[in-house]
């Protein structure tokens, strides 16, 4: 029973951000798939095992698309609705703003206090289906600057599969560079490895 609401919620995540993504790409929007969606793509091209679900979908997007994802949605039964401070797509007929789409703005601070904005939309990868996602180096630089509990997990899922590369370590800036390096230690400390 349990495998079977995973399978189905994995399903049903998949499905709405397919559909999503197709109508902004017919619409000629640009946007990434980011947070824990994207981790879990992108983790699972690696390893389908190491890959963790998300309850939610969220897209990067740009400010000045949001009339034209706003309209461009509504085939789909979705509406686009800022509440308490986030922007979202949810269902017409039963909104909730836990299972809402989350937009996310490039180039802007997600929180006042964020020490880097959300990347440009630059550089996507493609996943199944034609998706486009945030490259594995700006995923792990935007779970790096969200830095919730959550987002030390990614990481360390991340890790655990080689998408953080040396290459995408040296890029960092300092301060999430010593993120990095302190997820590890704690990742290292609570697995008794070194």
């Amino acid at each position: 029973m349990l495998f079977q609401a995973y399978d189905s919620h994995l399903e049903q995540l998949s499905a709405v951000a397919e559909r999503v993504c197709r109508v902004l790409r017919e619409a000629g929007i640009e946007y990434r798939i980011v947070g824990g969606l994207a981790v879990l793509f992108h983790v699972s091209s690696r390893d389908p095992l190491a890959a963790r679900l998300t309850k939610d979908v969220d897209l990067a997007v740009d400010r000045a698309d949001v009339p034209r994802i706003a309209s461009a949605v509504r085939s789909l039964g979705l509406e686009y609705r800022h509440v308490a401070g986030v922007d979202m797509l949810v269902d017409a007929k039963t909104p909730k703003a836990r299972s809402g789409i989350h937009l996310l703005f490039a180039g802007e601070r997600v929180r006042p206090n964020d020490l880097e904005p959300v990347p440009s939309l630059a550089e996507p990868t493609v996943g199944d289906a034609g998706v486009l996602l945030v490259s594995p180096a700006e995923l792990v630089r935007m779970k790096l600057i969200s830095y919730r509990q959550r987002d030390k997990t990614h990481i360390i899922d991340m890790d655990s599969v080689g998408l953080i590369t040396p290459e995408i370590e040296a890029a960092l800036s300092e301060p999430l560079r010593e993120r990095l390096q302190l997820v590890r230690a704690e990742e290292a400390l609570a697995t008794g490895s070194e």
